[in-house]
């Protein structure tokens, strides 16, 4: 039994289709993540799987449990950390990992080894109020509150997003720790750079999984030599390339630019040429090795 199944899973706004027909499963002690942008259909996915919405059509269980018949059991089973802070404000941070415990019917005492490397972090500032915390703070408080009633599967929707690079790398090595002690997490980011970091990912937009692999075979997938360019202005370059009659794709990437070709004979010297005669100096290209971005990129072209 997986730790999550979902089967043709359906949830439709007015006339937006959050989720269309979308099916997987997580096994036990897995970290999964959704990659996607805002829109994809992440969180009203992660609202069904914690109960707080019903689906239009389709199952989903958790350990077994059905999200519409059993939500009573699953919600003392799960963790669940919403994009938004959703902790009270005007509570400090003792106060608010207390009330959670209470809620639950434990106390910080019972299940503090799982949180202790977290809150340790946070417990000079024990006394202040949450609302006051810097953002990678308020990110460790969250993940204590969702953690304190010890539960098997933990789902965090974009935990990441507004944190600084640091915290980022500091929330994903506790997330690490925790996958290693046998808890199963799903995880939402819009940040393709994350996806490395989890077992299995999926690739999801306009409500639908384009893809489902581990991250090393979703970048074997990228059908085309990828090449990255440069030159003294990324966004004229950027103008230019995708005028460049032989050009697949091009998309920005940091201060460069991933392209590929419909044809791959002579390419790369054409192309050189191309941009001296548009006025471009300091003109670099090379192969490079795609990303999950890029993979991202070219199944939203081929399949939307």
């Amino acid at each position: 039994m997986s730790a999550i199944q979902v089967t043709h899973l359906t949830k439709q706004f007015a006339t937006v289709k959050a989720l269309d027909d979308i099916s997987f499963s997580v096994g036990h002690g897995e970290l999964f993540g959704f990659i996607g942008p805002d829109g994809a259909g992440k969180t009203t996915l992660f609202r069904i799987l914690t109960t707080l919405l019903l689906p239009d059509e389709g199952k989903a269980s958790v350990n077994g449990l059905d999200v519409v018949k059993d939500y009573r059991k699953i919600r003392q089973d799960i963790g669940y950390m919403p994009g938004k802070f959703s902790l009270y404000t005007d509570l400090s941070v003792e106060e608010n990992l207390k009330f959670y415990a209470t809620v639950f019917g434990t106390t910080i005492a019972e299940n503090f080894d799982l949180i202790k490397d977290i809150y340790v972090q946070i417990e000079p500032f024990r006394k202040r109020k949450a609302g006051q915390l810097s953002g990678g703070m308020k990110q460790k408080l969250a993940l204590s509150c969702a953690l304190i009633h010890k539960p098997s599967v933990l789902i965090l929707d974009e935990p990441t997003t507004g944190v600084d690079a640091v915290s980022r790398l500091e929330f994903w090595e506790m997330l690490k720790r925790l996958k290693d002690s046998g808890i199963t997490i799903v995880v939402a980011t819009p940040y393709m750079d994350e996806a490395s970091l989890c077992d299995r990912v999926a690739l999801i937009q306009n409500g639908k999984i384009m893809t489902i692999s581990t991250p090393s075979e979703v970048i074997k997938t990228y059908p085309y030599v990828l090449y990255s360019v440069k030159s003294d202005d990324i966004y004229s370059l950027l103008r230019d390339l995708r005028q460049f009659p032989q050009v697949h794709s091009v998309f920005a990437f940091g201060q460069s630019a991933h392209v590929s070709f419909k044809e791959e004979h002579a390419a790369e010297d054409v192309l050189h040429k191309y941009l001296q005669e548009k006025g471009h100096s300091d003109v670099k290209i090379g192969p490079t090795q795609a990303t999950i971005e890029d993979c991202f990129m070219e199944l939203m072209n081929t399949k939307w």
